[in-house]
């Protein structure tokens, strides 16, 4: 080969190399670790978070703000514990960039202090606790709750409930974190409006017996307030109804959301409910969504998966402010903090001091009808009363609220209790 031919082929190969490096640079990735139970007795919630979450990629083409998105799942099995465990695998194995997920209100007290100490930002989509958002939001800079605060539905419930007319309620909930705080914030709005929580039923996590819990039921209730997770929430109704007691029931949002409506009888038809989202919201923005999710997976969407589809948008909005190039956590969070989204659930903006969203609110009410043009009668969360732009404190003076304890197993105290 002549010497002029061998450079002209060496200096198109390096040209070309070159190119294809730049052609790489161009294209950044981020890498998502995202918790969620992939076994265990929350495994369908966790189904739908990541489905939610990866339809979103699907429909960008597993791009998100120009990066090419590694996705990365870890099966927390629902436990704390766990999570703790796979989030140090992801940031220290993995490198990823950002932790997403989770479900328990347990989880997110856990992984917070684990955020911290190794500066790296977790965006609870499903998993939140009031008080992070709240009296300990410093100490966690890394923390984003994208999704909701759990009492920050059932404030607009307590009123809502007072407007009908019911004075006395009975109240059932699920015994730990979660179960406090959405408790606590139904009871507070609730009995500031005149009514009173005449009896508090704790009940374990898990329970899928409520034989014993009905019975003692006060009897002068004009209704009751419940609050179920997972496959509690299909069980109560069921057993509560078949008991004989026809009381109205409301009940915090996850008692009635689509992940178990579906499973569901004619018992819950009229009892109400309150979320950030329904699927039965009527928004071009939302029947997209719930035509396009039910077509990809064959069911309607839960609120576990419309907060992981949003998570997704929110992620895609703010990498596209910095060109698709993750800028460190603070940076993020910062450019996070400027973007109102407009998600499926209506429109959502963080509050920029607390980092949790403020949202619609809907009071739902459960219904056999058909919907966006689907053939047949189905169970639907029918939304009567939609509460605009509602923050983590409601109404109330953000100091004077601050002032007073978490929400717990103990506070608001059952004051009206015999």
């Amino acid at each position: 080969m002549k010497p002029k031919m061998l450079t002209a082929i060496l200096v198109g190969g390096a040209i070309m190399l070159g190119l294809g490096a730049g052609a790489s640079a161009q294209t950044p990735e981020v890498k998502i670790g995202f918790l969620a139970p992939r076994s265990g007795i929350f495994t369908q919630l966790g189904t739908d978070m990541v489905d939610g979450f990866q339809m979103y990629l699907d429909e960008h083409k597993g791009m998100l703000g120009g990066a090419k998105v590694k996705f990365i799942v870890e099966d927390d099995q629902g436990k704390p514990d766990v999570d703790v465990t796979k989030a140090k695998k992801l940031i220290l194995q993995d490198k990823v960039d950002m932790l997403v997920g989770a479900v328990l209100a347990s989880s997110a007290y856990a992984l917070a202090p684990v955020s911290t100490a190794e500066k790296m930002l977790y965006i609870g989509t499903v998993s939140t606790a009031d008080d992070l958002a709240q009296r300990q939001i410093s100490k966690y800079p890394y923390l984003v709750l994208s999704g909701w605060v759990p009492s920050q539905p059932n404030h607009p419930l307590g009123q809502w409930a007072c407007d009908q007319g019911y004075k006395k309620i009975v109240a059932i909930s699920a015994d730990y974190a979660f179960g406090y705080e959405q408790m606590g914030g139904f009871q507070q709005t609730f009995e500031d409006c005149g009514g009173k929580i005449i009896q508090k039923i704790w009940v374990p996590l898990g329970t899928k017996d409520f034989g014993p819990y009905i019975p003692s039921m006060k009897a002068d209730a004009d209704a009751i307030f419940t609050m179920m997770v997972g496959p509690m929430s299909l069980q109560f109704p069921k057993q509560f109804r078949a008991s004989g007691n026809k009381k109205p029931i409301v009940g915090g949002g996850t008692s009635y959301d689509e992940f178990a409506l579906p499973f569901m009888g004619d018992e819950v038809i009229g009892d109400v409910s309150a979320l950030q989202y329904s699927a039965a919201i009527e928004t071009p923005e939302n029947e997209a969504f719930v035509k396009n999710y039910r077509a990809k997976y064959g069911k309607v969407p839960s609120y576990y998966s419309e907060s992981n589809y949003a998570a997704a948008k929110w992620i895609d909005l703010t990498l596209a402010k910095h060109g698709g190039k993750y800028p460190g956590p603070i940076e993020f969070i910062n450019t996070m903090k400027t973007i109102k989204i407009n998600a499926p659930r209506g429109p959502v903006s963080l509050d920029p001091e607390t980092k949790s969203p403020i949202q619609n609110i809907y009071i739902k009410k459960v219904e056999k009808k058909k919907m966006f043009g689907y053939g047949k009668d189905e169970l639907w969360n029918t939304v009567i009363k939609t509460y605009p732009a509602v923050s983590q404190f409601w109404t109330y003076d953000k100091a004077k609220f601050l002032a007073q304890p978490v929400y717990s197993r103990d506070f608001p105290p059952c004051k009206y209790c015999e």
